[in-house]
């Protein structure tokens, strides 16, 4: 049996579509099991363990293009199933050129009517794992999961120092989002409030290090380390594993945390838990603004700016109030 998961949004929505193979994987331990994804976010699957191939979508050079090839190679691999996690047009015409013997997605989906069985989408309460686990409810009984990435021995290795030796927290301050990310000057007195004797990592893309210096450089820890562009993707996952804590925005990093059921704390902005992408590991802390604000939320992902100009809904949260851990208290 040869079945694709289509998941092709960013990093965070691709941990999100994890527990669905997790559940393919349960109720077809012998199938070839596959997944598609945008270019850049293959690195979240390299040695993945029951994972038969990564297809990859180049979106920006060649768009459509590379859609074209990409339902050619899909009709080649002659799928039995076909899973589509997203509710976006250009998966839906992969899904329904695909060729597959039966193909489940959403009903939000502009083409999820060439798809064999639709399944309905609702923003609400509902976590996003959840509501990707209803994809499979017509296949057999789902269990509910976390997310699951699994960092390889060569992860594990590349960041063996970092991780022993020392007690440590990681810190991803920043998101592609400005509304979703806490301002630098909280993230600068949260690292004040760490203790001297635990390390400070701060984590990010090759994008975010100088964002990163900055915090660093003026939060004057002792022990504060710039981590951005220098790890991989599961190599972060690895060494988050491990902290003591993981301080975040709402972002593919929260999503990191819960993937390995690492201790987190998410401070929400502009948007909110309820939206259903908030953590889900053992311990998790949500940090929101107290004041009542009429403009919060503003959008399900976030600005590049303040749309009333105020940014009230990060500048109200005092850092004091995010929980440090308690050994290093």
């Amino acid at each position: 049996m040869k079945v694709l998961v289509i998941q092709t949004a960013f990093i965070g929505d691709v941990v999100l579509a994890t527990p669905v193979l997790e559940q393919l994987h349960r109720f077809y331990p012998d199938a070839q099991l596959d997944i598609l994804l945008r270019k850049g976010n293959e690195g979240l699957f390299r040695g993945h363990p029951f994972l038969n191939h990564v297809l990859i979508w180049d979106k920006k050079q060649g768009k459509y293009r590379n859609l074209l090839r990409l339902i050619r190679a899909l009709r080649q691999r002659r799928y039995d199933l076909v899973i589509n996690c997203q509710r976006f047009g250009a998966s839906g015409l992969l899904t329904a050129l695909s060729g597959a013997r039966q193909s489940i997605g959403f009903d939000k989906n502009p083409f999820s009517r060439l798809f064999s069985k639709r399944v309905a989408h609702k923003i609400g309460d509902t976590h996003e794992v959840q509501r990707n686990l209803t994809l499979l409810e017509s296949l057999g009984t789902v269990a509910e999961t976390r997310p699951r990435l699994y960092p390889t021995a060569q992860d594990e290795a590349k960041t063996a120092l970092l991780r022993q030796g020392h007690t440590y927290i990681c810190i991803a301050p920043t998101s592609v989002w400005f509304t979703k990310q806490w301002p630098a000057e909280k993230w600068t007195a949260l690292i004040r409030r760490i203790p001297a004797s635990v390390r400070v990592f701060l984590l990010g893309g090759p994008a975010d290090a100088q964002a990163c210096a900055d915090i660093a450089a003026a939060s004057a820890h002792p022990d504060v380390h710039n981590l951005c562009g220098h790890l991989s993707l599961l190599e972060s996952v690895a060494l988050m594993r491990d902290a003591a804590m993981n301080y975040v925005n709402d972002s593919a990093p929260m999503h990191f945390a819960s993937s390995v059921n690492a201790p987190v704390c998410a401070v929400y902005c502009s948007t909110v838990p309820a939206f259903g992408f908030g953590p889900l590991s053992e311990q998790r802390y949500v940090i929101e603004t107290p004041q009542p604000l009429e403009c919060r939320p503003c959008g399900l992902h976030g600005y590049k700016a303040c749309p009333k100009g105020h940014f009230a809904c990060a500048m109200a949260i005092d850092p004091s109030i995010l929980p440090i851990p308690e050994a290093e208290r």
